[in-house]
């Protein structure tokens, strides 16, 4: 399970999105291989060193996408966030889109929730939210 803070992850859609307006679209987080799908507002789940959430839209050279680092995953502080993700994730790097229109109605219903914990699976993305 992969825990991040609901405000960090509204940020992260939010700088996308805005990226976006400037930038005249989202990132495919599939390299071009599946055009057309993750192109929206959303965010990635990323699994490299780490495991992070990461803004979608098109960026203009030199600038960066927004990051945040999984409470249980991130490579600097973590000493076992290498075990962690490949348990977890898997050992390959790898990349999950989820869209805004999932998790924006489900922080809305939720106004007490502070925390979105992912949980992956061979077939499926859950999503469920805690208050810490």
């Amino acid at each position: 399970m992969f825990t991040f803070p609901i405000l960090a992850v509204r940020k992260v859609i939010a700088r996308g999105i805005a990226d976006a307006a400037a930038n005249d679209g989202f990132r495919n987080p599939y390299y071009g291989s599946r055009p057309g799908e993750g192109e929206k507002p959303g965010l990635w789940l990323v699994g490299d060193e780490g495991v992070y959430l990461m803004s979608n839209g098109k960026l203009a050279d030199g600038q960066q996408a927004l990051v945040i680092y999984s409470e249980q995953c991130h490579p600097k502080g973590d000493i076992d966030w290498w075990d962690y993700k490949r348990r977890l994730f898997g050992g390959d790097d790898g990349i999950e889109f989820i869209e805004a229109e999932r998790l924006i109605p489900l922080f809305d219903r939720n106004m007490r929730a502070t925390h979105l914990n992912i949980q992956l699976s061979e077939t499926e993305v859950a999503l469920t939210l805690i208050v810490r």
